[in-house]
């Protein structure tokens, strides 16, 4: 018989996807929610790399992806401080975006500094977003200070980085997509 057969395979079930999280600030968030993606591209990411998997060799893939989260949530605090001194009001909550990207989007490779690090070709679609970490509300204080030591801290300074490493201790909470509205709210 013509025609008998299985029925097509959808476009996103053939391509190779990877979790990728990127590290945002609230006010990016609801940027992303309004405009329906993550944008523009490039953009900066942290996954389970190949040089991550060398390095981290006795890791599980959970264990993998917990430090890209990592990654991302330090990235994110870059970029909460970064806002505070282009004299943005951003309230002092890591945000990290959980993504599932298709492998050719994702850029991996030498020439980036960190072994969990990567690139995205492609601004990322709100529906290709699978959660949201963000700080809980009882982090900020941790969180203040780690904006506030990070130049020094960059600098070397050990008391500083202890004040960071406080705020790292603080594990992000998980939102499905469909909770966003509610963290912005």
């Amino acid at each position: 018989m013509i025609g008998v057969g299985p029925a097509p395979v959808s476009e996103r079930q053939i391509e190779a996807w990877m979790r990728v999280y990127l590290p945002c600030t609230l006010p990016a968030l609801a940027r992303v929610v309004t405009l329906g993606e993550l944008g523009p591209a490039p953009l900066t990411g942290y996954a389970v790399t190949p040089a991550l998997i060398e390095w981290y060799a006795s890791g599980d893939t959970e264990e993998l992806e917990y430090v890209a989260l990592t990654e991302a949530a330090r990235a994110s605090l870059r970029m909460l401080a970064a806002d505070r001194a282009d004299g943005v009001d951003v309230a002092p909550r890591r945000v990290v975006i959980a993504a599932e990207v298709p492998d050719e989007k994702v850029g991996v490779g030498t020439g980036l500094e960190e072994r969990a690090r990567v690139r995205l070709a492609a601004a990322v679609a709100l529906a290709d977003i699978a959660a949201v970490h963000v700080d809980d509300l009882s982090a900020v204080k941790d969180v203040e200070a780690a904006i506030a030591a990070l130049p020094a801290a960059d600098r070397g300074d050990d008391d500083a980085r202890f004040v960071l490493d406080g705020a790292e201790a603080n594990e992000l909470m998980w939102f499905a997509t469909q909770e966003i509205p509610d963290l912005l709210g």
